[in-house]
């Protein structure tokens, strides 16, 4: 045992307590650069599709770290023209681009372009494009086993299925529904997706005031009109988009034409009924303004709408019987937020605004669910389309 009473005993002792003072000093640093790392969410890949009739080529890839602001701009690829909205595979990775054009490769048609994603490096490669009869898609949508593409196209009144190969390449169109004019009414199909229970496909149709549910023939790529799956709107309503509850019992149906929210009840078989309509707008807001996107939180508590001409993102409480209040509105940080997204982490939301041509960024808080603007973002042009 060494006497540390000698002088040589307190040199070694003084020796072993510097060393000591020097390992905790490294470990404290060490324990604050990874507190200080941990701070800052790494960056995710935003994907934002616009018009690009006035220049581009259409579908942006951003690295965003959210809790920074910053957007780094990663690459700038052709999805053919005006890839309004796109769908991303879970299985592959390709992204599904709907080409809301009336003319297609010589055609009276619309278009799908199907594109690769490489998570590693970021490149997106163009892989194969097809003409959709009659054109105008504005959405598009995938069906749960990613056999095919859902298709709603508004400015021809008509919605298309399109298989895709053992690729996951678009092959053909397997099914069209045209709808007639009746009564001086145009029809107008705004979104059409499965509903929650991967049996039934849901069908906003903005023209006619009215949401139609379908099943849906996996085998021969058909969509089969429910008996009594239509619910109707009020005249004028412009029912646009919708999103499900967490158990899939409850519908929210976004209007544009007289900027409400519906809340439905979904029975068992996937049928309809309204039982809730909410002013999506402040009654001292005087101006024209029309609904475009409707989202969920992470964690379902609360539900959001963008609201194109009062520009803001309304926030609604979700009840325990699925009815919604108004809570909240923050400015959308732009003007005419088309779309919006939730981020994974359910901190924040990123906003296209189409008419300012900017994406904006809001953060949502923890407490209230209600959204805040933090002044940052980025320049695109027509945002109209965001997915991470």
């Amino acid at each position: 045992m060494m006497n540390f009473i000698q002088p040589s005993g307190w040199l070694v002792l003084y020796k072993i307590f510097k060393m000591k003072k020097v390992s905790l000093l490294i470990g404290v640093v060490f324990l604050f650069l990874m507190l200080m790392t941990s701070c800052s969410s790494p960056a995710i890949r935003l994907f934002a599709g616009r018009y690009n009739d006035t220049g581009g080529k259409g579908l942006y890839l951003y690295d965003v770290n959210l809790d920074r602001g910053t957007f780094k701009p990663v690459s700038e690829n052709d999805a053919g023209p005006d890839p309004s909205y796109f769908c991303i595979s879970g299985k592959n990775g390709n992204i599904y681009a709907a080409n809301e054009v009336m003319d297609f490769q010589g055609e009276k048609a619309g278009g799908v372009t199907a594109l690769s994603y490489d998570k590693k490096t970021g490149k997106i490669e163009k892989l194969k494009d097809l003409a959709v009869p009659y054109g105008g898609p504005c959405f598009i949508s995938l069906s749960p086993d990613e056999s095919y593409l859902l298709m709603a196209n508004y400015s021809s009144s008509s919605v298309s299925v399109v298989k895709l190969d053992n690729k996951g390449l678009p092959e053909t169109v397997t099914d069209t529904i045209l709808f007639n004019d009746k009564e001086g009414r145009v029809s107008h199909p705004h979104m059409i997706s499965f509903g929650p229970d991967g049996e039934h496909v849901y069908l906003t149709d903005l023209g006619y005031d009215r949401v139609v549910v379908y099943d849906f023939d996996n085998i021969n790529g058909k969509l089969l009109p429910l008996e009594n799956g239509i619910v109707t709107f009020p005249d004028s309503t412009g029912p646009r988009h919708f999103t499900f509850s967490r158990d899939g019992r409850k519908m929210y149906v976004i209007c544009e034409l007289n900027s409400t929210i519906s809340t439905l009840n979904v029975d068992e078989g996937g049928r309809l009924s309204i039982i809730q309509t909410l002013s999506t707008v402040t009654d001292e807001f005087k101006g024209k303004s029309f609904c475009a996107d409707v989202h969920f939180g992470i964690n379902y508590k609360y539900l959001y709408g963008s609201n194109r001409g009062e520009n803001d993102i309304v926030t609604f409480r979700v009840g325990t019987d699925g009815n919604l209040e108004i809570i909240g509105r923050t400015p959308c940080g732009g003007n005419w937020p088309r779309n919006f997204v939730v981020d994974p982490s359910g901190k924040y939301i990123l906003v296209g605004n189409k008419r300012s041509g900017n994406i904006s960024l809001l953060k949502i808080d923890a407490k209230t669910g209600i959204p805040a603007e933090t002044g940052k973002g980025c320049e695109i042009g027509t945002p109209a389309c965001l997915k991470f």
